[in-house]
């Protein structure tokens, strides 16, 4: 049995009959298989990586539309010097997301102890994680 895949991507709002909780890691598609919330399963088949970002719907080859939600993970806020300790994050090629007045990385003891050790407030939390894509150029989609 051939398993519907994905033809479009439309904007956050449309419409959707069902969801799939993905990770930010889990979000970087190429080729591979996806299940629904609702159990439809369905084939990813880019020709190059793409980011499925939160919001987004993805219309199947069978009609169906399945929104993308991010789900929570284990991170660290981080709070202070912000671009002293966006560099050192930076530095060790870590995904970071800004968020205002504070940044967030994936919870990690070592980057928690450096970043502690260079004045910086950080506080675990479980949240979604939608780091910003890099100098050069991530694919994107939706």
């Amino acid at each position: 049995m051939t398993l519907p895949h994905i033809t479009a991507l439309l904007p956050p709002g449309s419409v959707a009959q069902d969801h799939i909780i993905l990770s930010h890691d889990e979000r970087q598609v190429r080729r591979r298989r996806l299940v629904a919330a609702g159990g439809v399963a369905f084939m990813a088949d880019f020709a190059e990586l793409v980011t499925l970002h939160p919001d987004a719907v993805l219309t199947l080859s069978d009609g169906t539309a399945i929104r993308v939600q991010a789900a929570n993970e284990r991170l660290l806020r981080v709070a202070g010097d912000l671009p002293r300790l966006a560099w050192h994050i930076g530095n060790r090629h870590a995904p970071c997301q800004i968020i205002g007045d504070a940044l967030l990385v994936r919870d990690d003891a070592p980057m928690a102890r450096m970043l502690a050790g260079l004045g910086a407030q950080v506080t675990p939390l479980i949240a979604p994680f939608q780091p910003e894509g890099g100098a050069y150029g991530h694919a994107h989609a939706g």
